[in-house]
């Protein structure tokens, strides 16, 4: 797990061989005990909005069957890890949003599996401001 603040979010990179076997967009065990435990923090920061975004690599997906390209796995595994951050007790679902990137924004050309990865981004919400410059 790696976390950093980049324009005044904050990433929490996971790499998918934490959460997933490969090719699947079901989350293993101890990526869900991963997940409860970021889920924990979650529930506590009920003023921020809260991105799901999954990154895969530009390998083809080698099963003829469901998922049918990388875009769809990486929505997918987002949605898994929204479902499980959200069944946290405390965790405000509609701060929740979760999307896929595909494998259009790699992070290492060189390093397919750093690619493979979730992010969480916690983002402040800005309806305060939007609020503000209406008035």
């Amino acid at each position: 797990m790696k976390v950093e603040q980049r324009n005044g979010k904050v990433y929490v990179s996971l790499e998918a061989e934490l959460l997933f076997p490969s090719g699947s967009a079901i989350v293993d065990e101890k990526g869900r005990e991963l997940l409860a435990q970021l889920g924990m923090v979650i529930a506590e920061q009920q003023d921020l909005e809260i991105i799901i975004e999954g990154h895969t690599d530009s390998d083809k997906l080698v099963s003829p069957n469901f998922p049918h390209n990388n875009w769809e796995l990486s929505v997918l595994r987002a949605t898994s890890v929204l479902e499980i951050i959200r069944d946290v007790p405390g965790v405000n679902p509609s701060i929740l949003t979760a999307s896929g990137r595909g494998e259009f924004h790699p992070v290492d050309e060189s390093d397919k599996s750093r690619n493979r990865r979730i992010e969480v981004i916690l983002a402040p919400k800005l309806d305060a401001l939007f609020d503000l410059l209406e008035d």
